[in-house]
């Protein structure tokens, strides 16, 4: 009786929203295809930051202004719209230059030049050796003497940059002190690591690149710490045993520039210890510890640690669950815990020594992000924000006077408001204009999804096809990326020409989320331990077929599509569940875990020797004689990240078993396809969506 009900009343809405769409104006092409969408929502403008507890500056129509946080008042910002010193570095020509004054005039290429938080030097990094440059009397001073192309002194080893530092660190491994006294760097040692060979098309004699890529069970970099005066001299090496199975995380400079904590992790990355270590020696102390059965992250946001003024310090860790924030005494012990329960801590945003305030998640509504303000001692906490909005783009004052957000879900545009130390809000833009109301645009919907075993509320995002019509049937699109801790699924506004476009023409867009997202914390993620694909799939079917009882999806026409991880999982989709999903567009594909990198993989699956049996029913080729529908492949030919051998691999083991497919490989491309190959991949694509689930010619408009 319920799931007639529900079924009457999808129904009903479906008919309500037919009557009051025929009211409506469509889009132009214009709108749909060139993404000119200034009559529905315009774009609001961006708060750089404040300037005081009164005042915040603020780009609109690419000017600055100053705004009055009490009155609004605005009046245009006579400083650096960025907010900068005048001091700036940059590199230029391959040489380093400190504002317009060239620094370095050498032929080789110096990067990362980084200034001294007093402003009196520039460390960087040249041939693999590490520089400072005293900015007062012109001196260049080498730090170390042995780079090459396998020692690597202050820039990272490429899984180190990858998976442990960050893209963002562009393969720094060097870090200022504080009092700008000392520089703390890693030493990368490669020679054991094994040489993956990269080719490409270069001329006759072609391309070739080489990189020192470990895989699963592969010897990972050799790395030592060093600690240096900034003026040169003796590097101290802290005591760590540089050919222990280990990985090092991004070090912590105390605020007083006197002590260095260091991250270490074991190889199988289920136990983080912190040491506090001495500039002076480098003897090391315990400072910090935790374990758990599954993993830890190491954290490449320098987000773990937070110094506070009194000499305490907030920790983040989600060793008992959920992200919470932990307050530490000097020593490293722990006072207490700030926050708890089913609360997932995204950000801290400010704090004092009483007060801090951070984005969370409740386990109950994943999908919004809130902001929180909770006393430090644990005892109070107090949600700021309303549960209707997802709020990003937040901006805190000095003392935490007012707070500016944007704001908005799935169904409602985003604006921007500014939160007073009272509690109340106020709307500063919006980015809905007067004629929203007059226009068509298709319905999204986040809904619930409860898994097969009954043990999790799935987040699942449908953009409906327009002017849905009872009884028939529509083709589904898929949208992920997947992975352990990651979400997909989130109740935030989102508007595009090409997304109204496909709803006209009676696609259903659809994001999927899994047990092992972000969204359950530990409870949720731990299933996916030593077991990649596999949960992810099962909960994915799961809001397949329920999309299909309940949302008029055509079993025929079900496409799933994603990169990287994502290409993995439609890949797999394509395998494994290829009872379920008929199409699939895959990017970039991880096809088997052995061949990716140790530190990703190795952090979920183990290694090949401790966990054959994971690594083998993870591999897509496990399944291809499940195969079936019609799956595109797409890799870049010298990506460095996932290699090429994962599709090629997978293309042949489809060959062998006289599988049809679709394959297209771009030379010059990496992980992801850009400039005039990226438009060509965007028109790919959508040609298979047009040809296969669409079932009509590709009208020429939608054409790059």
């Amino acid at each position: 009786m319920f799931k007639l009900k529900t079924l009457c009343l999808w129904v009903l809405t479906c008919c309500i929203t037919v009557s009051l769409h025929a009211q409506k104006k469509q889009l132009t092409n214009a709108q749909y295809f060139e993404n000119k969408l200034d009559d529905i929502v315009q774009p609001l403008p961006v708060v750089l930051r404040f300037e005081n507890d009164k005042e915040f500056v603020m780009m609109k129509d690419r000017k600055s202004f100053l705004v009055n946080a009490l009155t609004g008042t605005m009046e245009e910002y006579k400083g650096k719209p960025d907010g900068r010193a005048e001091q700036s570095v940059k590199i230029k020509d391959h040489d380093i230059f400190l504002n317009d004054r060239r620094i370095t005039s050498t032929p080789e290429q110096e990067k990362n030049p980084v200034l001294s938080p007093d402003g009196q030097y520039i460390a960087f990094t040249r041939n693999n050796d590490l520089y400072t440059y005293h900015i007062e009397t012109s001196r260049e001073i080498r730090i170390t003497q042995d780079g090459s192309e396998l020692i690597l002194n202050g820039y990272a080893s490429w899984v180190y940059m990858e998976e442990i530092l960050g893209r963002r660190s562009n393969y720094r491994a060097f870090w200022w002190s504080p009092d700008s006294k000392h520089l703390a760097f890693f030493r990368s040692n490669d020679t054991r690591v094994p040489e993956y060979t990269l080719t490409d098309d270069g001329g006759a004699g072609g391309y070739v690149e080489k990189l020192r890529y470990p895989k699963p069970g592969d010897a990972n970099p050799e790395i030592k710490i060093g600690i240096v005066a900034s003026g040169g001299g003796n590097i101290t090496w802290c005591d760590f045993n540089e050919t222990d199975d280990q990985y090092f995380g991004l070090p912590y400079w105390k605020p007083d520039g006197n002590t260095l904590l260091v991250q270490w992790m074991n190889r199988a990355q289920n136990e983080l210890k912190i040491y506090e270590v001495q500039p002076a020696n480098g003897s090391k102390s315990l400072w910090y510890e935790e374990r758990t059965h599954t993993w830890i992250n190491l954290d490449d946001e320098g987000d773990r640690l937070r110094f506070l003024s009194n000499g305490n310090l907030l920790l983040l860790s989600n060793n008992e669950g959920y992200n919470h924030i932990y307050l530490h005494n000097a020593a490293g012990k722990r006072l207490n815990a700030v926050t708890s329960g089913p609360l997932m801590v995204e950000e801290i945003l400010w704090n004092n020594t009483k007060d801090v305030i951070f984005t969370a998640r409740t386990r109950v509504n994943s999908t919004r992000v809130q902001i929180f303000r909770a006393s430090l001692n644990g005892k109070k906490i107090k949600q700021l924000t309303s549960d209707n909005y997802h709020h990003t783009q937040i901006t805190v004052s000095p003392n935490a006077k007012h707070i500016t957000y944007t704001y908005g879900n799935a169904q409602t545009p985003n604006a921007i408001a500014i939160l007073s130390e009272n509690g109340k809000a106020k709307d500063l833009h919006h980015s809905r204009t007067a004629g929203f109301d007059n226009y068509q645009l298709a319905l999204t919907e986040i809904l619930r999804i409860k898994s097969e075993d009954g043990k999790f509320d799935l987040p699942i995002r449908i953009i409906q096809p327009l002017n849905m019509e009872p009884g028939k049937k529509y083709p589904v699109l898929i949208s992920i990326y997947g992975g352990p801790a990651r979400n997909d699924v989130m109740d935030n506004w989102r508007l595009s020409g090409t997304q109204q476009w496909f709803a006209k023409e009676g696609l259903m867009q659809v994001i999927l989320e899994h047990r092992g997202s972000s969204h359950f914390g530990k409870e949720g993620t731990d299933y996916l331990h030593h077991n990649l694909g596999y949960w992810e799939m099962t909960d994915y079917i799961t809001q397949v077929k329920w999309l299909i009882a309940n949302r008029q999806a055509d079993p025929e026409r079900i496409a799933i599509t994603g990169f990287s991880y994502g290409g993995y999982l439609s890949a797999y989709a394509l395998t494994y569940g290829a009872d379920y999903f008929t199409h699939g567009m895959a990017g970039g594909s991880v096809t088997d875990w052995s061949l990716y990198d140790t530190h990703y993989t190795e952090r979920f699956m183990g290694t090949p020797k401790t966990n054959p049996e994971g690594y083998k029913k993870s591999s897509v080729m496990q399944y291809t004689h499940q195969y079936k529908g019609k799956l595109q492949l797409v890799h870049g030919l010298i990506d460095e990240n996932v290699h090429p051998q994962h599709t090629i691999r997978l293309a042949t083991d489809l060959q062998m078993k006289n599988k049809t497919f679709d394959m297209m490989l771009y030379g010059g491309n990496r992980h992801g396809i850009t400039g005039k190959q990226g438009i060509h991949h965007y028109n790919l694509k959508n040609r298979f969506i047009y040809e296969h689930l669409i079932k009509k010619p590709i009208p020429k408009e939608l054409l790059r």
